[in-house]
């Protein structure tokens, strides 16, 4: 047997064939009308923050995120998900080559030859002893001829690229994730400490009341609103104390630390004085991890369709074997002692009771499934992005007015305590600026806090990257190659 000339014809072979690949298809035209430009904003930032919580100027936020997106066991699980679906693509493209295997027998074998009498062995039974040594070479392949195999191997990549977008969306999640977590523990702290302001504030005014009470200058009802606006005032400063604890025992658990609550805050939230970013909406559909691991998951269920229907067809096989044997161990590596066989199959599925045309079916209803949550999801983004830049508007003249009406509530604050130490106002009005000037403090807080968190879900929304960076999936074919 030349093997040079077999060698030379598998590879011709399996060269034509690896040429059919299936075509699959790329992001598919939306029956969606796509304004040139946000309608709710047209301001644009130019410059690469692919590393948008940066922009927020908080060197603790920085490293905190720094630390969650190398220490996360969500993230590591996620890693370890993709890695493992990059093994399922290899796995299913070894169909594509044909399968090697060598192997080595050896056998020693006795027989008695029982009634058979032979001169010299006496009484004994006759016996002969005989050793026989094998090596070989197994080869055995399915000829791709209508691209099944390659369909199913573009389908496993195509997975793969899909996980490996979920896992950078991920990143981007966790990110923005840490980063709310991080300025909702930070506005807890500011109204831990806004809530023991004001249960200071309470208890000067309690003690003047007690003060004019025993010089028999108010009724005792003056005590009592008194007592309970600084109970109040106890029971709501042990509620800020129970969120920021809270709080903080999350993001030590995104830092896969032990949750003490024992981590230190920023002090103070960071101004939005930035304009609001914006870029074209086809960039979303190119950046978004969400959406190319949709496209992606578009393409691996035509593949599948292709597969489905390659499966009617006929399937060709080869299996061949090449070796020497032999009944001296020496004898091996003599080419006299050659043997091999070479057999090839056809098989026509026939008759399998409607499974294969039910799985053409059952890819087509699924292709159709990825189609609709693909066009869904593109949509879902348009809003999202939409959403976000017009609530940067609406949330920053919000804080303009409750930052004047805090203001207003301070200054009514001082006016009627003193007007109430000169013996000019009741307690009921003391007690009603006080808690004007709190809840207004603390809305002012809580609009900062929604205005952050607003802009990391633009951040989100817009995939985290105003440069219109793409992520380029990997290419398994060309690492395998």
């Amino acid at each position: 047997m030349n093997y040079l000339k077999l060698a030379f014809t598998l590879s011709f072979i399996v060269g034509m064939t690896l040429s059919c690949v299936p075509k699959l298809k790329g992001p598919p035209d939306l029956a969606v009308d796509v304004p040139q430009t946000w309608i709710s904003e047209e301001a644009s930032v130019e410059g690469d923050i692919s590393r948008w919580w940066t922009r927020f100027d908080d060197s603790q936020l920085n490293s905190v995120i720094d630390r969650v997106l190398s220490e996360n066991y969500d993230l590591k699980a996620a890693a370890a998900r993709m890695d493992a679906a990059a093994s399922l693509a290899r796995i299913a493209g070894a169909d594509l080559y044909p399968g090697v295997s060598g192997s080595f027998s050896a056998v020693r074998q006795k027989r008695n030859f029982v009634g058979f009498p032979f001169p010299g062995t006496g009484d004994g039974v006759p016996s002969s002893t005989s050793s026989l040594f094998g090596v070989s070479l197994d080869v055995s392949w399915e000829v791709d001829l209508w691209g099944r195999l390659r369909a199913a191997r573009s389908a496993a990549v195509a997975d793969f690229q899909a996980s490996e977008a979920d896992l950078i969306g991920f990143q981007l999640s966790l990110a923005g994730q840490t980063a709310k977590a991080w300025y909702a523990a930070v506005e807890a702290e500011l109204q831990v400490r806004l809530a023991q302001a004001t249960l200071s504030n309470y208890r000067e005014t309690n003690d003047q009341v007690w003060l004019r009470y025993r010089r028999g200058l108010r009724p005792s009802l003056d005590v009592r609103l008194s007592e309970s606006n600084v109970a109040t005032a106890e029971a709501v400063l042990t509620q800020r104390q129970d969120q920021l604890q809270r709080i903080k025992r999350q993001i030590e658990t995104l830092l896969g630390r032990y949750p003490a609550s024992r981590i230190t805050l920023s002090e103070n939230l960071p101004a939005i004085s930035e304009p609001v970013p914006a870029g074209l909406p086809a960039d979303i559909v190119q950046r978004r991890p969400d959406l190319i691991a949709a496209e992606k998951r578009l393409a691996a269920s035509y593949a599948r369709l292709i597969e489905s229907r390659r499966a009617l067809y006929p399937r060709i096989s080869l299996t061949g074997s090449g070796g020497t044997s032999s009944d001296e161990l020496s004898n091996l590596l003599d080419g006299d002692y050659s043997v091999w066989n070479l057999i090839g199959n056809l098989i026509q599925p026939l008759f399998q009771g409607g499974r294969l045309r039910a799985g053409v079916r059952l890819a087509q209803a699924r292709e159709q499934e990825a189609l609709a949550l693909y066009a869904q999801r593109v949509l879902s983004a348009y809003a999202e992005v939409e959403t976000s830049l017009a609530a940067e508007k609406y949330l920053e003249q919000r804080e303009e007015a409750v930052e004047n009406a805090a203001e207003q509530a301070m200054a009514a604050r001082r006016l009627a305590q003193d007007r109430y130490a000169r013996g000019l106002t009741d307690l009921i009005e003391v007690l009603e600026a006080q808690r004007r000037a709190f809840d207004s403090q603390s809305q002012l807080l809580s609009l900062r806090r929604q205005r952050l968190d607003n802009r990391i879900d633009l951040y989100l929304a817009l995939g985290g990257d105003f440069a219109a960076t793409v992520h380029e999936p990997v290419d398994l074919e060309k690492e395998s190659r």
